[in-house]
């Protein structure tokens, strides 16, 4: 069985100004891979994304031959959370990006949460399913319904931002798949290690596959292209980096928290910088779902008491 990470009172302090900086972080991640699928087919532009935010992170993860080590341990750990988490979670992302906006997007993967804590219920001990749980589950998944259905899926359009949509869910499955992966792993590996092998060699197989599915834009991309391209790395790199550091001195529950902070600064940025979004009550209605549904959940574990030092799992 594997332990989480004790916290402190100090730490839980701490920690919140990061937690909010990386929740920001991934958050602008919507706007910007709008801004470069304009300009790149998606799975090479995750591609390039993801190898280049693994190569920032590898000078950071110890020597050359710690590094190897650890590969030829764990590489069967890494194969997976590489396909889960970088090539199937980012691959249905950027695909699923060119068919709904950057708020639907936003709102998509923020309800991530409701697939973790169903998870959760089945391999984690001491996280089972409470009627209060259940509650703030159902909650969120209205507010991903209606989002569907604002879609209007009988028009031609409409189809499209459903399969766009779908695509979506498909990663959020992947990811929270993923992250009962590495809580079963915490301490074979390196997080920040893992981060960076995971999200490098999945993004060298997106590459692959994009020359095989994809043709390469004949011309240059304007300079907006990398500044984007190099934003996502930076973002990819920082977040995690952030994300793994503290999830070693914290409670992993108080940190998730956090995340639930993505879907409202991604909607917000986009209708910032992105042309033809904009508010409308639909949206904000299942922004406030999504976001009630976390207040609910979390209300719920800390009048419980449910919040421990320690987190037991299940084998799968």
């Amino acid at each position: 069985m594997a332990e989480a990470v004790s916290t402190t009172d100090k730490s839980s302090l701490r920690v919140i100004p990061w937690a909010i900086l990386g929740c920001l972080l991934w958050s602008s991640a919507f706007a910007a891979v709008k801004i470069g699928l304009h300009h790149m087919p998606p799975l090479t532009f995750a591609g390039m994304r993801f190898l280049l935010a693994g190569l920032i992170l590898m000078p950071f993860c110890g020597r050359p031959k710690a590094v190897a080590f650890a590969i030829r341990r764990q590489k069967r750990l890494i194969l997976w959370v590489s396909f889960l988490q970088t090539i199937l979670l980012y691959g249905t992302f950027f695909v699923g990006m060119e068919y709904v906006d950057g708020t639907q997007a936003a709102i998509i993967v923020g309800s991530g949460p409701v697939a973790s804590a169903l998870l959760a219920h089945r391999f984690m001990t001491d996280d089972r399913m409470t009627a209060g749980k259940a509650c703030s589950i159902a909650l969120g998944i209205v507010g991903v319904v209606v989002l569907a259905c604002a879609s209007k899926p009988w028009s031609p359009a409409g189809m499209w931002q459903v399969l766009g949509m779908g695509l979506l869910m498909v990663g959020v499955l992947s990811s929270a798949v993923s992250g009962i992966l590495v809580a079963r792993s915490r301490r074979a590996i390196h997080p920040m290690l893992l981060a960076s092998l995971q999200m490098g060699f999945g993004g060298a197989v997106l590459l692959v596959i994009a020359v095989a599915f994809e043709d390469l834009p004949r011309s240059m991309p304007p300079l907006h292209f990398f500044v984007s391209l190099a934003w996502l790395a930076f973002v990819s790199a920082t977040a995690f980096s952030i994300w793994f550091y503290w999830l070693r001195r914290v409670k992993v529950s108080e940190l998730n928290m956090w995340k639930f902070l993505i879907p409202v600064f991604g909607v917000i940025i986009s209708w910032g910088v992105l042309a033809g979004e904009s508010p409308d009550w639909i949206t904000v209605v299942c922004m406030s779902c999504v976001a009630g549904a976390v207040l609910m959940n979390q209300l719920q574990a800390r009048r419980n008491g449910k919040i421990n030092d320690k987190t037991v799992v299940r084998p799968i």
